[in-house]
């Protein structure tokens, strides 16, 4: 049997979606053959850059107190 790492972007993807099929299809064992090979596909694609300072790391109180209350037409006072 060939391993995953020889295998073309193309025969993994093919080979990834067909396992994923007879998982859908109650196939208990295909379940972990078909999450190995999408496991690879990811590695191969690299994991997408994330922009940390677009993040709000304020603690949650913080965040909620300064959003504003949308759901208030009027001004009671």
């Amino acid at each position: 049997m060939t391993t995953k790492e020889r295998l073309s972007d193309e025969e993994l993807g093919m080979l990834a979606t067909e396992w994923r099929k007879k998982a859908l299809q109650g196939d208990f064992y295909a379940r972990g053959i078909a999450h190995e090979f999408e496991t690879e596909m990811r590695r191969r694609a690299g994991s997408p850059f994330t922009n940390y300072d677009t993040l709000d790391l304020r603690p949650l109180e913080l965040r909620i107190a300064t959003q504003r209350r949308w759901w208030r037409f009027w001004r009671v006072g």
